[in-house]
């Protein structure tokens, strides 16, 4: 059996941009995409904390330091600088494979600085029955 996992996430980040003149996905920042394990041209999950739309796309790499979330072509409708978003980076593993997964959080401020990465185990919280 294959289970749709979360390996990465960028919370509350802030959109610099939306480009709609442009064939599609998302840019971010490279230093953000390497801490979340999310390589160039990888699906991501892109939720907006104010209206909560959630888009689908590619990410592609903007230039390490840039602090760029820039959405994209068509997404550029749906969200506008300044709004939070979460970005997840996902991936169909075996449960063989999701032994070994460590999901890492990027958290960052409202200039897309990192403030703080954690790395998770997966376990079941104390007193929960699986």
């Amino acid at each position: 059996m294959q289970r749709l996992m979360c390996k990465g996430k960028i919370h509350r980040a802030t959109v610099t941009e939306a480009e709609l003149d442009y064939v599609g996905s998302i840019t971010i920042d490279q230093k953000l995409m390497k801490e979340a394990d999310i390589k160039p041209y990888e699906m991501v999950q892109i939720t907006n904390l104010k209206n909560a739309t959630r888009w689908k796309t590619y990410a592609i790499p903007a230039p390490e330091g840039s602090k760029r979330i820039c959405l994209n072509g068509p997404p550029a409708h749906l969200f506008s600088p300044g709004d939070l978003v979460i970005i997840l980076s996902m991936a169909q593993m075996s449960e063989e494979e999701i032994e070994t997964l460590r999901p890492k959080v990027v958290f960052v401020d409202e200039e897309n600085n990192i403030t703080k990465v954690e790395e998770h185990d997966l376990h079941w919280p104390e007193g929960v029955k699986q």
